[in-house]
């Protein structure tokens, strides 16, 4: 009797297995049957009826049928055909409204520039030296590369550490160059700015401090400016994991009076001839302006000066004159001013949009016309997915999206202008941006319209 209560007992506790109906009987079985309802997976909302015309394997429970969802099979689970991508990519070219300035009120009449302005005397020219140095105390950004290892090997070196180059691993240090320009008659124990800039892959050099490095002149063999100190950039730089600030540049520093000159510079202003030759800046020399400045020094001392050509201009020193007097010669010459010629120059900067006109720029008639052409292209690749248990692969599909945009406009006629604001109120009338107005004044020096000399930067 026990016994038999026992084996009731475990009995209650096995699986009971379920009858298997033949196929038919299951298929009209799955006919009747109401529809399935299970608890949506991740990401699934709906639960759809098992399709009664699919094939029905006769050994697999019931309870564990295949649903159908969005076409895949799946047993145990959901199975859901991955979201295609719907976006697409564009691009705009827009025009913004014009900026009408406001006419500000200037001086009238004749302008006068000192002849110091337009022009420098021979001899006191500004010289550049340079040099390389190393940077130290960087916070993990300086160079990754075995330049500013070598070079930090033989600064130990000087100071009796030898050390192989594979004991030597730091992130703190950076190869720079250093550069510094002298004015011309410095003397020796003057201090000068110095600019730094990193010449590898350092990523920063704020917080550094430059080694005593020595600058030379281009042959690199007569020292004039020894050079050390902390680096100020005036930049920052801060990121976190997902995102980064930037100011300024990080790469590119000085060193106020950081320079320490060590050699003079020897100069001369007063030829062994008695002459002091006048050389006209750049982009300032003309004959007009060469006769000017002679036409002014004769007027305070008459016969001194001669215009050679136009960019030299030779003044005659008085026999007669002291030494300790020919700065303060030269500086009255210096100190004349001129009324400068007007030049017909127009200087164009594609790349910021930038025209610059003199005043002696002048415009003959003709017709003129400009149609921009605007082309966009936006690129939306799709990546095609294969739903699941289908054994495909991922396919990238081109998609693209192109825009051809023509103006259409009329010939414009264009008078002729004689002075500056007359030049303005022409060119105004076209109604072109500044990128198109570049265009267009290279095209009338080309045909004649405009009469000036183009300078693109």
């Amino acid at each position: 009797m026990l016994l038999g209560i026992t084996l009731l007992s475990l009995a209650s506790f096995l699986p009971q297995s379920r009858p298997v109906r033949p196929a038919p009987q299951r298929q009209a079985a799955l006919a009747d049957r109401p529809v399935q309802q299970q608890r949506p997976g991740p990401g699934q909302d709906d639960v759809r009826p098992v399709d009664p015309d699919r094939p029905v394997d006769p050994d697999r429970p019931l309870d564990r049928e295949p649903l159908l969802r969005d076409g895949y099979y799946g047993y145990g689970g959901y199975a859901q055909a991955p979201d295609q991508p719907t976006g697409t990519s564009d691009s705009t070219v827009r025009r913004g409204p014009r900026i009408e300035p406001i006419a500000a009120r200037g001086a009238r009449g004749p302008i006068f520039v000192r002849v110091g302005e337009m022009a420098r005397v021979r001899g006191q020219e500004e010289n550049t030296v340079q040099g390389i140095g190393l940077v130290t105390g960087l916070a993990g950004t300086g160079d990754s590369s075995n330049a500013a290892l070598l070079a930090l090997m033989n600064l130990l070196k000087t100071q009796n550490v030898n050390l192989a180059l594979q004991d030597i691993n730091s992130a703190n240090i950076a190869v720079v160059l250093v550069q510094a320009w002298l004015p011309p008659n410095v003397k020796p124990g003057s201090r000068l700015d110095v600019r730094v800039s990193s010449l590898y892959d350092s990523d920063s050099l704020v917080g550094g401090t430059l080694v005593s490095c020595e600058l030379s002149d281009m042959t690199g063999q007569t020292v004039y400016v020894t050079a050390s100190g902390p680096v100020t950039t005036g930049a920052f730089s801060v990121s976190g994991e997902g995102a980064s600030a930037t100011r300024n540049h990080l790469t590119v520093g000085t060193i106020p009076n950081g320079g320490k000159i060590q050699r003079a510079v020897p100069t001369e202003f007063v030829s062994e001839h008695g002459y002091v030759y006048l050389d006209m800046n750049a982009l300032k020399g003309s004959f007009s302006n060469a006769v000017r400045i002679a036409d002014s020094i004769n007027e305070l001392y008459p016969g001194m000066a001669i215009a050679e050509d136009a960019m030299t201009i030779a003044v005659r020193v008085p026999g007669d004159l002291p030494d300790n007097s020919h700065v303060a010669y030269i500086d009255s010459i210096l100190q004349r001013e001129i009324e400068p010629a007007a030049f017909a120059r127009v200087v164009l900067n594609e790349r910021t949009g930038v025209i610059v006109m003199g005043e002696g720029v002048r415009i003959t008639r003709g017709a003129i016309t400009k149609g921009n052409l605007t082309v966009t292209i936006a690129e939306s690749p799709e990546a095609s997915q294969p739903g699941p248990y289908s054994l495909g692969q991922t396919e990238t599909l081109a998609r693209t999206s192109l825009l051809v945009d023509e103006e259409d406009r009329a010939l414009t006629i264009v008078n002729g202008a004689v002075t500056l604001q007359e030049v303005v109120e022409v060119l105004n009338v076209l109604g072109v941006t500044p990128r198109d107005m570049i265009q267009i004044l290279q095209s009338m020096s080309q045909s004649g319209m405009l009469h000036a000399q183009i300078l693109v930067m």
